[in-house]
């Protein structure tokens, strides 16, 4: 979880082949009006996000149920939304949240090509972003490290878990 830029698909495709678990792409399950919102640099609104929360919880917990475990990437930027997505997945849950400097993310957002998301709302995301600094949930990572560091660190958390 994080804002956009963060490298959360990257992370979690990287996690869910380590695991050998299914991945799941929240990006992907937006419908095409908040894709559609989001490409003309309108952020969306809690009213747009809890059906799109919903059904990705409800994918997170089928895999969950037929594979054991899975992972999924999605902003999850306010404690409310992880809450939901808690509740749908009936699973227990974990968030990682890959915590980025302004400076990283900009970088980020301006090498990436072909997505709907534009870096004009970076800002917008930053304020509606409620870190999960003190949720007993969330796994905080620091993003800005080398992508092998993140992935190492994010394993060995998940690992010490299991």
């Amino acid at each position: 979880m994080g804002v956009s830029g963060c490298g959360k698909t990257s992370v979690g495709q990287a996690i869910a082949a380590h695991f050998g678990i299914p991945y799941i792409e929240g990006d992907a399950m937006h419908p095409p009006a908040n894709i559609a919102k989001m490409s003309a640099g309108v952020p969306l609104n809690d009213d747009d996000r809890w059906p799109w929360l919903d059904a990705l919880a409800a994918r997170l917990r089928a895999e969950s149920e037929s594979s054991g475990r899975a992972v999924a990437t999605c902003s999850a930027l306010k404690s409310a939304y992880r809450d939901r997505i808690q509740a749908g997945s009936g699973q227990q849950t974990r968030f990682i949240f890959l915590d980025c400097s302004r400076e990283a993310l900009e970088r980020n957002l301006a090498g990436r090509k072909g997505h709907f998301m534009p870096q004009s709302l970076l800002d917008s995301q930053l304020a509606t972003l409620q870190a999960p600094y003190n949720e007993a949930r969330a796994i905080i990572i620091d993003g800005n490290r080398p992508f092998e560091a993140v992935i190492r660190s994010i394993v060995e958390k998940l690992e010490q878990e299991a």
